[in-house]
């Protein structure tokens, strides 16, 4: 037999108190005394209502819902910031609309925006990566849109709401390791450097070198695309370009796996022939063989705090009030393991 379900009514007559009461309990106003609250609560628990979520997203005009715009899922860092973004939107009350963007370099930023607003959103997370020019259609308009957006993997502009790990010092993290270890040809194997976060990571890989005063070429760097098979290959033809290298960052740590199995092929011993670095810790690099000395960026933070960011924005909004946009950064911390 099915059991009718609980209505607010009864809940403000169980307790002696209003409607606008029990609704301000439910919507954690702050117009009640504490004594009241917990008074209401404790009817609320003792008869199990359950608040309706659609007619309170009809009532209160809010769809409790934040749209994400993400790519890359095969790879670690996307994957684990998605996973920092939905656990932060469920502890307050949202649910996430997913757009994946299947070829995140296009400008199609405009259509996948007015599709999630027709769905009403109430705001966006937008963590696909900036590759060239793919965000010139935001820094146009975000001024002009009706919800607050947030980016992850962009550039600090003054324009947009960013939160982003400080992967430019992730870099100078792992090269003055490798530095201060007494390598001096210190070579790079970089991600798609279209990519904002990868040119990054070798804008530090530079910093450190010229802090050291290294002079270094182009010859020293070589271009992957994230994963394995393409750390192998950047490894051979790192050799071949820079034939003397006795270190290497690899800019994650599936393109480090690569090279170190290219390595072991050619004989190498790691790190008595060749230390290496890597980018990202993901579980598996502490059971590299060697262990994997690595740049561990907390992406489920970054995840969460893109969300933290979103509500401080709608809440600010509420109360008639603006936030200048601004950057959050996320220092990246070094990992010393067998590799180095």
């Amino acid at each position: 037999m099915k059991t009718k379900q609980v209505t607010l009514l009864q809940v403000a007559r169980e307790a002696g108190v209003s409607t606008q009461t029990v609704s301000r309990v439910i919507n954690n106003r702050q117009e009640i005394t504490p004594e009241t609250r917990q008074h209401v609560q404790e009817v609320i628990n003792r008869l199990g209502y359950q608040p309706n979520a659609i007619a309170r997203s009809l009532s209160q005009r809010r769809s409790h819902t934040l749209g994400v715009v993400a790519s890359g899922l095969e790879y670690y860092g996307p994957s684990s910031s998605l996973i920092g973004v939905e656990q932060g939107a469920n502890q307050h009350g949202f649910s996430i609309l997913l757009h994946l963007l299947h070829q995140p370099e296009n400008d199609n930023a405009e259509q996948i925006v007015n599709g999630l607003i027709s769905r009403q959103v109430e705001g966006i997370i937008w963590a696909a990566p900036e590759i060239g020019n793919n965000r010139a259609w935001f820094r146009e308009v975000v001024h002009r849109l009706a919800i607050p957006i947030i980016f992850l993997s962009t550039p600090s502009n003054g324009v947009l709401h960013v939160v982003e790990v400080d992967n430019r010092n992730g870099g100078y993290l792992a090269t003055k390791h490798l530095l201060d270890r007494g390598y001096r040809k210190i070579g790079l194997v970089a991600g798609p450097l279209t990519w904002w976060a990868a040119s990054e990571r070798r804008g530090g890989w530079q910093d450190a070198l010229i802090a050291e005063g290294i002079s270094f070429s182009d010859s020293q760097i070589v271009e992957g695309h994230w994963s394995a098979e393409s750390g192998e290959r950047g490894f051979y033809e790192l050799l071949e370009k820079f034939p003397e290298v006795d270190a290497v960052f690899a800019c994650n740590d599936q393109m480090a796996l690569g090279l170190m199995q290219g390595a072991r092929r050619l004989g190498k011993r790691i790190p008595e022939d060749l230390a290496v670095v890597g980018f990202d810790d993901v579980p598996e690099s502490a059971f590299y063989c060697p262990p994997l000395t690595t740049i561990r960026q907390d992406l489920y933070e970054l995840g969460h705090m893109a969300v933290q960011n979103f509500l401080q924005i709608r809440n600010a909004e509420q109360r008639g009030e603006s936030l200048t946009p601004q950057t959050t950064w996320l220092q990246p911390q070094l990992v010393v393991r067998e590799s180095t």
